[in-house]
């Protein structure tokens, strides 16, 4: 009878120890893989606004507020987009000054808490860029997928797609030099974003289903007389593009790819996003193996998609070391193995999805060569 009963009481004891894992993965993966459109990645750490003056914004200083280059900045109720360092502004040594280009909405003062982000545009392009375009259904998997058309002359559509923490908002920093170049450029809100439908699991598959809504994308520009198009994402947006120009039934009309910080090893990804959402590392192992039930992603999907074999158009890839939620390696590694069809533009004191951000300039140049071939 003892015997019964100890049996019996270790049974129960892993029953729960499993139900307590399972719980455990199950709260790390949402943790990871619901991030809200449109709100800054934990990878940001919070900055708090000391003051402001005349087109300069004083704050708390840190490796994220040194970095060049020009970023949205967000807070709860407010945003504002913010230029380089000003060196020679005075200042005291833990703040920084930086250039304050407009405030977009809400009131900076002094104490408000705010993120660095790579979206630097709210609104839509008219409102904001003052670029004419249509809103348009695009008919998805899932239903009709909002986006910007911005129409150009040329035969060559330009398809983007953002990534984790944005929104379609955020591929409105290129559209400006786009339209100097004539081209036309949709611009979609896949699964999961504001007006779009959401996926049953409500969590992000970092690409692995999300493709098929750009998928659908290409129908769509093809429906409409595009003769040919450049998918250009960002981060999830670029592993989509990538995903879609190789498994798409309309590939022979995709051109080549632009990957922005994309995401190739959706381990490491994963890992990164629990981590700096303050999941135990005891729990990050638990946190793969429930994203790998939940999502069916695996080891060898994205190693079949860089396969040489399988990766046909020319591709552009804009990324660099300070990404530490997209491992920069294995966009090196990707571009060492594919040297006749990918190139590798290098961006130094960028965070993930942020490479325009760093060097606008550097970035449009290196955009003109890999489009003008397509145009």
């Amino acid at each position: 009878m003892r015997l019964r009963t100890t049996a019996v009481a270790a049974a129960t004891t892993l029953l729960s120890v499993g139900a307590a894992a399972v719980a455990a993965g199950r709260y790390a993966t949402d943790a990871a893989l619901k991030p809200a459109p449109g709100r800054p990645l934990p990878n940001e750490p919070p900055l708090t606004v000391h003051a402001t003056a005349a087109g300069q914004i004083t704050l708390t200083r840190s490796l994220a507020s040194l970095r060049p280059g020009t970023y949205g900045l967000t807070g709860r109720s407010c945003h504002a987009v913010v230029g380089p360092v000003i060196e020679d502004a005075p200042h005291s040594a833990d703040c920084v000054v930086r250039r304050l280009e407009r405030v977009s909405h809400g009131d900076l003062t002094p104490g408000t808490r705010v993120r660095l982000t790579p979206q630097v545009h709210v609104g839509n392009p008219r409102d904001a860029l003052g670029i004419d375009h249509a809103d348009v259904d695009v008919p998805g998997e899932l239903g009709p997928l909002p986006a910007w058309f911005v129409p150009g002359e040329r035969s060559t559509w330009v398809i983007t797609t953002h990534g984790l923490g944005t929104t379609r908002e955020h591929p409105m920093v290129v559209m400006p030099f786009l339209r100097r170049l004539r081209v036309p450029v949709l611009d979609l809100a896949y699964r999961g974003d504001p007006g779009a439908p959401r996926p049953e699991d409500g969590i992000s598959h970092l690409g692995d289903t999300e493709w098929r809504d750009l998928d659908a994308a290409v129908r769509y520009a093809v429906g409409y007389g595009a003769t040919g198009v450049v998918l250009h994402g960002w981060s999830t947006g670029a592993s989509m593009a990538l995903h879609t120009a190789v498994n798409s039934a309309l590939r022979h009309r995709v051109l080549g790819i632009v990957l922005d910080s994309p995401v190739l090893d959706w381990q490491a990804t994963l890992r990164a996003l629990a981590a700096a959402r303050r999941i135990p590392a005891p729990l990050l192992s638990l946190a793969l193996r429930a994203a790998e039930g939940r999502t069916g992603l695996h080891d060898s999907r994205v190693p079949e998609l860089t396969d040489p074999e399988r990766l046909t158009v020319p591709t552009l890839i804009v990324h660099g070391p300070g990404d530490t939620l997209a491992p920069w390696y294995a966009s090196r590694e990707l571009a060492g193995r594919r040297r006749d069809l990918v190139t590798l533009h290098t961006v130094r004191q960028a965070p993930h999805a942020a490479m325009w951000n760093a060097d606008p300039e550097a970035y449009e140049e290196a955009l003109r060569r890999f489009l003008t071939p397509f145009l």
